[in-house]
């Protein structure tokens, strides 16, 4: 015997099935999905059977299976039992014990054969029993390895036989590697456009026990395990029991072909993951949905309308043409219904769809924004063959071709099937692309530049590379005919090589490098190359060559975009750009450093990312912004999002703006003089766009682009025509005659955001799903209700604008809108029969209702705004994420089982991830369950008398391990609601702003100030310090009780600074602030006290400007809320603003008062607290030169502060030397006032900028920090100019490069000044 087993392991023969025996063997199938840790939930399927298997003639056979069991699983891991699926397998029992008939020859399965009645599903169970006797066994070697065909496809597998001669048998180890196969069975829905980044990991292990019979080798026993990353666990055992004698019989009826070993797909492609619907009479049950849809989304939108929404999607699928067209002709003049219909079909996704709305709308059944609407969608969704290309060509007929909008719809989707279909189908010809390159063709021999623009956007979308050649007839400097086409066309036609590029990158790269690297054309077509070429991946060469050529470039614009481009790429994480990264890492050396210090007016880019490595998931993100150097507006502004999932890329969404037409409207006028000063080329800017209209109508001002998952779906070019538009009087006159006659309007919008589904069959012969789900219905109940007085003549085009300033509008609206938005991330069995699957649901839904009330009163200045109270639902925001373990069959469909992940059972022993130094957790924390976390937060608003609650519950699986993905799954949900406080209700409340003169009308509570020099005054002021001594004596004594313990940090924190900064030099000519007062900082205070002298309150001399009440109007009548009034003297340029309380009793005030003392000096003081006299804060500024320098300083003085600002302070001032230390500024040990912050900065060149700041107990300064961008000379030419006159003397010491401010004067024109001064004052008052 041990001869015999020596010579099967040199020559082993194929597996032996007699013709007069009938061979039985045990079969057992598992898939179970989940995470393999004990504890948590999983769900799955087991299939088990007695298995027959009869030679009918020496290559055909027979096999049937006995006593087939379904089994569900949904539960905890692995105390929970399988649960048989008693009405499923007795439903498909007649199918599954019908024999089967296949050709079998040197142990590898042939065709397949079985009467009609066996369903496809069925059949699939069948090839996955057929596919362990799959077998290609070589007679002269024992480890070899194929390209063997499977249930999976054709992929590479390893054998390897071994021999046990203590057993007596042989083991063969069969390896497939399902992530390299030559025909791989795979269906991808929503995944056209995007690009493999890192296969996943597939494999499948077979091991078969053999043993010697008469003729050959008897598989004794076989096991099969599959391993998917991020996918269930799949295993198969097929065990021999006996031999019998009476043969499997075929039943009476015809044995048709029904294909390979391969799997084959039935209906799971219709049949969504998310639920199991029996779909009996769809019509039906379409119009069934409909109605629930309208009659539940009325006052807002209802929780499951997303979940709605996505079946009626799945029964229109299902439905023939036939069926929604009669579906259509019911509804489709009822306007609600209508709206669903014309929202659900387009994400249906059949050709189906496209010919019917081809059909309506030639037929005059479908407006053009309907129309537009729908196939913007459903060009996108739609499955991609030749027979829905072809129906792209109503883009020629006449009634479209005269609506411009409506055919760069369909051209760009016709661009967009193309690129589809390449994907399904690889060797898809280049005739798709001929009308297009003729339509381009044709249009380049007219010069007609619109529709080479939409040419090239077409060619774009479709990424062909036959497409490559028309291209570059248009790229300039390769073609010379090109140089004459306008700028747009040369970048557009650079742009439509970016999907080409994905596709055969290494025929784009030279391309995109020589035009990169020629000098003779415009710097936005070279940076736009730029972009091209680094997203064809270029290799280190082809880097390293750009990096040399940029040591000599001479367009800063040029070589910044490059150097930042390649910068950023040096930082890129994502594994599809690894390679590139490494290249960039090294170019980056080669190149100049001084390019990293160019300012941010020269061109740039910038690429960010996420990648983590575990999940396979990241983001990243670019920005593109183009500069001219002859302009201030940018030339172009691109900015691109990208997403990385599961092995997987794609360009989510790219967005992109070109100003070419302001461009050049810039260049023709005197904005583009280099010699100017940057303030005067702002305002030759703003004067030259004031122009536009002087440009030629064809030509357009600017325009824009919108791509989503890389392929452009609308532009937009901005000329004349659009701008000017309806004016805007007529726009406000058409506003105000439909306020009249009132707004009522109910709206829902649904939408399919996300449908991504990966279907790939396992070695069982059940289908495994991995897929994204994202449904979302918005809803708005919008009733708008005006009163004009007097009323709007009939004909509302006579009146004429002084009418409409004597118009009185009080204005009531009510609006309810709502959002609800559901997600779903499956990964499991997904059949018409059975679903056993993980899944992640999330939801989200908000409802924000609001009423208000509005008056303007134009001739009056009056306006006011009520918030009116309206109902509101228990939660306004409901935001829950739960993974679970799902089972549902056919057969029970209202019987599914649902099972949390992570079950909710608070063990007392349960631990955190904290309790363990390793992301491990030891195994006999498996079973333990962590302990919900709950929270319930509460405020309640004051005076208004709403109080809002945030409830928080998180339950996760962190007890297993400490990584991301176990923080994730669980049951995480929030709520929010807003309900009313105890205390008396509020009816509204009010917002009232009056202007003009009869503002002090308006006022509900006389303001007034206390006089310091009055008896009244001194007697309020005496007993406010008395208040505030007693505060202070009671923060001492809690500061002293731990000034031990400070003093001893203080000292440690001091010590540690002084190591921290040897190298700071002592800035010896620095003297304390405090030694002496500046003679410009009395100055200033000493005028502006003179100007309030005058008048402290100057609501004693003039009226206010303008008032501002906040109130709430409560039913107990209690004045509550804040009234502001503004008060501005006129001679001293002085501006005072007073907010007060309107409550009874209450005295606190804010008073805000500034004045401008000069051309070149603003002050401000803010104080509030009881009578504007609890707390204070004085600003001054002033700007000229220093020295010989333009220069500004602002200081900041205080006269007391609250307890709480002072304490974060002194705590923030700890961190101060580390943080200066890091920024690169030098410290100064030095006593300074302990009141006041003062900073100083001067301007010694063009490029630097040199700053001193002084604080309490430091003084932090540092020289020669680059700006971002260049002043202009102009500024120092005034300075320098020798026609300045002296305006004030300081003895502030002076850091070097910064003369003594012994000359500080003006350097800027009277009304520069007067802007920058006023401009100054109400930022200070603001602060």
């Amino acid at each position: 015997m041990r001869a015999v087993v020596l010579a099967l392991t040199v020559a082993l023969v194929v597996p032996e099935f007699a013709l007069d025996k009938t061979y039985v063997y045990k079969y057992e199938a598992l898939l179970l999905g989940g995470l393999p840790h004990e504890g948590l939930a999983r769900a799955g399927i087991k299939v088990s059977s007695k298995v027959l298997l009869s030679a009918v003639t020496e290559h055909t056979f027979l096999m049937k299976l006995m006593d087939p069991l379904l089994h569900e699983y949904a539960g905890i891991w692995p105390k929970d039992p399988f649960v048989p699926a008693t009405k499923l397998t007795s439903a498909l029992a007649a199918q599954l014990q019908i024999p089967i008939k296949f050709e079998y020859a040197n142990g590898v399965v042939g065709k397949v054969f079985a009467p009609a009645g066996v369903s496809p599903t069925v059949m699939n169970l069948h090839r996955g029993i057929l596919n362990i006797l799959q077998l290609n066994l070589k007679k002269t070697q024992n480890i070899y390895e194929l390209q063997e065909a499977g249930v999976q496809g054709v992929c590479r597998t390893h054998y390897v036989i071994n021999e046990d001669p203590k057993a007596n048998h042989i083991i063969v180890t069969k390896s497939k590697d399902l992530s390299h196969c030559q025909e791989k069975i795979i269906k991808d829905i929503g995944l056209a456009y995007t690009e493999k980044v890192k296969s996943l990991i597939e494999t499948a292990t077979y091991n078969y026990i053999m043993k010697p019979a008469a003729a050959g080798v008897l598989i004794a026993e076989a096991t099969v395990e599959e391993v998917h990353q991020f996918s269930p666990l799949k295993t198969q055992t097929l065990a021999f029991v006996e031999i019998e004698k009476t043969p499997v019989v075929p039943i009476k009826a015809d044995y048709l072909a029904r294909g390979s070993l391969q799997y084959e797909f039935a209906t799971e492609i219709l049949q969504t993951p998310i639920e199991l619907m029996k779909i009996s009479d769809a019509p039906a049950q379409i119009i069934e949905i409909l109605k629930h849809l309208v009659a539940n989304n009325v006052a807002m939108v209802h929780d499951d309308a997303p979940l709605k929404f996505v079946q009626l999607i799945q029964l229109l699928r299902v439905a023939t043409l036939e069926n929604i067209e009669a579906i259509w002709a019911q509804f489709k003049d009822k306007p609600v219904y209508r709206r669903w219909l014309l929202d659900a079909l387009p994400a249906v996704g059949t050709p189906v769809i496209v010919k019917l709305f081809k059909e309506k709308f030639l037929a005059g059944e479908l407006t053009i924004p309907e129309f537009i609407q729908a196939l913007v969608v459903a060009l996108q969704m739609v499955t991609a063959d030749l027979e829905t290309i072809q129906l792209t060509s109503l883009a020629l007929h006449e009634k479209i071709a005269t609506i411009p909008a409506l055919r760069e719809v369909i051209m760009l989707g016709y661009g967009s099937m193309i690129a589809k279909h390449c994907v399904a189908v690889p060797t898809c010809p280049a005739e798709l692309l001929g009308p297009i390159h003729e339509i381009a063709a044709e249009a380049i021999s007219k010069n007609d530049i619109p529709e080479i623009t939409l040419a090239l956007k077409v060619l774009g979308n479709a990424g062909h590379p036959a497409s490559l050649k028309p291209i570059m007839k248009l790229l300039p400097g390769l073609r010379t005919a090109a140089t004459s086409l306008p700028l747009r066309i040369q970048v557009d036609a650079i742009l439509a090589l970016r999907n080409i590029a994905k596709k055969e990158p290494k025929l784009v790269q030279p391309v995109a490098l020589q035009l990169v690297l020629d000098r003779a054309l415009h710097p936005e077509v070279r940076m736009v190359a730029c972009i091209v070429l680094f997203e064809a991946k270029p290799s280190v060469a082809l880097i390293s060559s750009l990096a040399g050529a940029l040591k000599l470039e001479t367009n800063m614009h040029v070589a910044s975009f490059a150097y930042s481009h390649i910068k950023s790429l040096t930082r890129i994480t994502a594994p599809d750009m690894a390679a590139v990264a490494g290249a960039a890492n090294v170019a980056i050396k080669l190149m100049s450093r001084k390019l990293d210090r160019l300012s941010f007016r020269f061109s740039r880019a910038l690429q960010l990312d996420f990648y983590y490595t575990p999940l396979m998931v990241g983001a990243a993100g670019s920005a593109y912004m183009i500069n001219d150097a002859a302009t201030i507006l940018p030339r172009a502004v691109v900015a691109k999002a990208r997403a990385y999932l599961a092995g997987a890329a794609a360009d989510v969404l790219e967005i992109g703006v070109r100003t070419e037409g302001l461009q050049e409207a810039l260049l023709q006028s005197p904005a583009a003089d280099e010699s100017v000063d940057r303030i005067t080329k702002i305002k030759r800017t703003l004067r030259a766009l004031a122009n536009w209209k002087a440009l030629p109508t064809n030509q357009p001002l600017a325009s824009a682009y919108i791509k989503l998952f890389g392929q452009e779906v609308a532009f937009v070019n901005v000329d004349k025509t659009i701008v000017t538009g309806p004016k805007p009087r007529e726009l406000l006159k058409a506003a105000l005659k439909a306020l009249q006659e009132g707004i009522a309007l109910q709206y829902a919008k649904p939408l399919l955001m996300v449908e991504v589904r990966r279907i790939l069959p396992t070695a069982i012969g059940v289908p495994m799903e991995l897929s994204l789900y994202t449904a979302a219905v918005a809803f708005a109940s919008v009733n708008v209700q005006a009163t004009i007085t007097p009323p709007l003549p009939e004909e509302i085009e006579t009146m004429t604008l002084e009418q409409l300033k004597k118009t009185d509008v009080q204005l009531q609206a009510e609006a309810r809108p709502s959002v609800a938005l559901q997600t779903f991330a499956v990964m499991g069995v997904n059949t018409a029969l059975i679903q056993a699957a993980v899944m992640a649901r999330g939801k989200i839904r908000t409802i924000a209702p609001g009423k208000v009330a509005a008056r303007a009163d134009i001739l009056k200045g009056n306006h006011k705004v009520e918030a009116l109270p309206v109902e509101v639902p228990e939660h306004i925001a409901d935001v829950s994420f739960e993974t679970l373990a799902v089972v549902r069959n056919i057969e029970e469909p209202t019987a599914e089982r649902i099972v949390p992940l992570v079950p909710e059972l608070a063990m007392q022993n349960a631990q955190t991830p904290a309790d363990y130094s390793s992301s491990e957790i030891p195994d006999q924390a498996a079973l333990r369950s962590a302990t919900p976390f709950h929270k319930t937060l509460c405020l309640a608003v004051p005076y208004i008398e709403i109080k809002g609650c945030i409830e928080v519950h998180s339950h996760n699986a962190a007890f297993i391990r400490n990584d991301p993905l176990f923080y994730i799954i669980g049951q995480h949900s929030a709520r929010a609601s807003v309900a009313r406080a105890e205390g008396p209700a509020v009816e509204r409340l009010e917002l009232e702003v009056q202007v003009g003169p009869r503002a002090a009308e308006r006022l509900l509570k006389q303001i007034s100030l206390i006089d310091e020099e009055t008896p009244e005054g001194k007697a309020f002021l005496l007993k406010l310090r008395e208040i505030l001594e007693t505060e202070d004596k009671n923060v001492r004594v809690s500061s002293e009780s731990s000034s031990s313990s400070r003093i001893i940090s203080s000292s440690s924190s001091s010590s540690m600074s002084s190591s921290r900064m040897t190298e700071v030099r002592t800035w010896d000519y620095m003297a304390p602030h405090g030694a002496s007062k500046a003679v410009s900082s009395g100055s200033t205070a000493s005028s502006f006290e003179k100007i309030q002298k005058q008048a402290k309150f100057l609501g004693n001399a003039v009226p206010p400007v303008f008032a501002v009440i906040a109130r709430a109007v409560r039913v107990d009548h209690k004045l509550l809320g804040y009234q502001l009034a503004a008060y501005f003297d006129k001679p001293n340029a002085r501006v005072q603003l007073v907010v007060s309380s309107i409550a009874e009793n209450d005295n606190l005030k804010i008073c805000a008062d500034g004045a401008v003392l000069s051309k070149h000096k603003v002050t401000a003081r803010v104080a509030w607290g009881p009578e504007c006299q609890q707390y204070a804060v004085i600003a001054k500024a002033e700007a000229g030169v220093l020295g010989e320098f333009p220069a500004a300083r602002l200081e900041v003085e205080w006269e007391r502060l609250p307890i709480i600002v002072t304490t974060y302070a002194k705590k923030l001032s700890k961190h101060i030397p580390m943080a200066a230390f890091k920024a690169g500024f030098r410290l100064e040990r030095v006593s300074n006032a302990d009141k006041e912050i003062e900073l100083t900065a001067a301007l010694p060149s063009q490029r630097s900028l040199n700053v001193i700041a002084r604080i309490p107990e430091m003084t932090l300064s540092r020289m020669d920090i680059p700006l971002p961008i260049a002043l202009k000379g102009e500024i120092f030419k005034k300075v320098g100019g020798g026609d300045m006159s002296p305006l004030s003397k300081t003895t502030h010491p002076h850091p070097p490069g910064i003369a003594p401010l012994s000359t500080m004067t003006s350097y800027m024109s009277k009304d520069q000044w007067n802007f920058i001064s006023q401009f100054m004052t109400h930022v200070i008052l603001i602060w």
